[in-house]
């Protein structure tokens, strides 16, 4: 099962819905993309929901990682929502969970940004 996103817009913040597996491949390249269009069209602040991502592989990790970079670069901000537990596991184990803003509930990650 390949990744899906999509994007809606609350308070000025995009927020991303993505279900499926974040892999190398198609669901990396997907998350890319996304992430690097809603930059270009000046959307600075974006929170990816993970909420249905039941995988991510080590590409996936590195993507994540990227569009974090990617958005601190362009003097945007991107922050994580409703990890899964295998998710929020694996952060842990590759001590990213430190380096995300990760948010449980939707309109407190809306309300985070400055």
């Amino acid at each position: 099962m390949t990744m899906k996103a999509s994007i809606r817009q609350v308070d000025g913040v995009a927020i991303v819905d993505c279900s499926g597996r974040i892999t190398l491949g198609e669901g990396s390249v997907i998350l890319r993309d996304t992430v690097r269009d809603l930059l270009s069209k000046g959307s600075k602040k974006i929170i990816l929901n993970l909420g249905d991502v039941n995988y991510i592989d080590s590409s996936g990790i590195g993507e994540l990682v990227s569009a974090f970079t990617t958005a601190k670069n362009q003097g945007g901000e991107l922050k994580l929502l409703n990890l899964t537990k295998k998710v929020h596991d694996l952060l842990q184990i590759t001590k990213l969970y430190t380096v995300f803003d990760v948010k449980d509930d939707e309109a407190a990650a809306v309300k985070a940004f400055k």
